[in-house]
């Protein structure tokens, strides 16, 4: 009996092994979705679960038989491959990420079913492929290069999402707007401090004739931001559109400014 007991646990875990070595790539898919709030999803996966290829594309927004007529848009240029280790199995998490076209080198995530590290690295962004995250940058329809970097992060899973640790910082140059005759708008920096659920938001702005300023939190997903938004001596009346787009115009002093909130 007990020599057909072992018989039988050695034939399941060879069926178990055979099933997990030849899971899809797509089965990443709802991972990602589940991880992301419904934002993000992987689309024309290819490959298998430990070594295939995606791109990240965005959700849209609607019922679930709605959004399965929609194609999915892509946020980012190329496709990201990854690799990961069988030991996920054992709870060792080893995974590398590249994608050379946005990713300036491959990172690792390691770690194990609840907690993670990230390895420092830098993502270029298009501005022109925000218009796909929907209102207000399909309306204001941005443009230039942005460069999302960080340090080593620390991921968690939380009953509330993941949690992150560490610091981000995105530069934006050359940033232009449909909505603006005046190219470009100029050069912005995004500091973003990440605690556990929480980034604290600081922006400023480098160069430009349209400045911006302003701090804000992330919680959650939720934007809470107060800033302010005002043209260069001189350039007034050619941003007038764009800055009363923005917000509500307010006098503080001799000076016209935007108000940015977002509650």
């Amino acid at each position: 009996m007990r020599a057909v007991f072992i018989w039988f646990a050695a034939a399941l875990l060879i069926v178990i092994i055979i099933i997990t070595a030849t899971l899809p790539a797509a089965w990443l898919a709802p991972v990602v979705e589940r991880q992301t709030g419904g934002r993000f999803s992987l689309g024309d996966a290819a490959g298998s679960l430990w070594r295939g290829s995606a791109f990240l594309g965005v959700v849209s927004a609607g019922d679930p038989a709605a959004r399965a007529r929609v194609p999915l848009v892509p946020l980012l240029p190329g496709r990201f491959h990854w690799r990961l280790s069988p030991m996920l199995l054992l709870g060792r998490v080893d995974m590398r990420i590249d994608n050379r076209d946005v990713l300036t080198q491959p990172v690792h995530l390691q770690g194990n079913w609840h907690q993670w590290t990230l390895t420092p690295s830098a993502l270029m962004l298009p501005a022109e492929r925000l218009s796909a995250l929907g209102a207000p940058l399909n309306t204001l329809k941005p443009s230039g290069r942005m460069r999302l970097s960080w340090q080593t992060l620390t991921l968690s899973d939380t009953r509330e999402g993941i949690a992150m640790d560490g610091p981000m910082q995105l530069d934006m140059t050359e940033i232009a707007s449909a909505l603006s005759p005046v190219k470009p708008l100029g050069a912005y920096q995004l500091q973003v401090g990440w605690r556990g659920a929480r980034a604290q938001l600081t922006l400023k702005t480098l160069s430009g004739p349209l400045q911006l300023q302003g701090t804000g939190v992330l919680v959650h997903g939720r934007l809470q931001f107060s800033g302010e938004a005002w043209a260069q001596e001189g350039q007034e009346q050619r941003l007038a559109i764009l800055l009363n787009l923005l917000g509500q115009r307010r006098q503080i002093g001799n000076r016209n400014i935007i108000a940015l909130e977002f509650k």
